[in-house]
């Protein structure tokens, strides 16, 4: 059995939302093992990004003005999206926008390692959802900074796992929102 075939994510924890009206703020911190300077390099350069994070990047994010296309992987259709970096403040805040919403990026120096928190803002339909994804990519980055990768789980694939469903379940309780109930198919794993 490989490690990919083993890995089962943890209970939901790590995350909180904050409303303003329709626009609706998911925030996840994750304690990573390793240095600001690591993690920034898997959050900026290409190479890493495409082993962990739901999208590819053609260019480096770690530069202010960089213009760089996001394309999502495993979506339904091709979805390409250009953003600029807005901000870029190496090893400690990254900000840029992703289909449309804001990605706040934060490290800090914490316990030898990084306390890593993400604000994005998801649609309330879908920010359950998408704390279970960005719950299974911290994950996967954590093991690939350890050395240990076991490959990008993001769109439709993650939500295969079980776990996921369990993880979108536990999360939209956490937030006191309605689980919803798509994609139907998804519990098959």
């Amino acid at each position: 059995m490989t490690d990919r075939e083993q890995y089962r994510p943890g209970p939901a924890s790590g995350a909180q939302i904050r409303k303003d009206g329709e626009k609706w703020t998911l925030i996840l911190v994750r304690e990573l093992r390793h240095s600001p300077e690591k993690v920034w390099q898997a959050l900026t350069d290409p190479a890493h990004l495409r082993e962990w994070a739901p999208f590819d990047a053609d260019g480096n994010l770690g530069t202010v003005g960089a213009t760089v296309k996001l394309t999502t992987v495993g979506a339904p259709a091709p979805r390409v999206t250009e953003t600029t970096v807005t901000r870029a403040d190496e090893p400690e805040v990254l900000e840029y926008k992703w289909g449309g919403f804001d990605m706040r990026w934060e490290l800090e120096a914490f316990g030898g390692g990084t306390r890593l928190t993400l604000w994005t803002n998801i649609g309330h339909r879908f920010i359950a959802m998408g704390a279970a994804g960005w719950h299974i990519c911290f994950d996967v980055l954590e093991r690939l900074l350890a050395g240990e990768p076991i490959g990008r789980i993001v769109g439709p694939e993650a939500m295969k796992f079980g776990a996921w469903q369990r993880l979108n379940a536990e999360y939209a309780k956490q937030f006191g929102i309605e689980t919803p109930n798509w994609p139907p198919q998804a519990a098959q794993k």
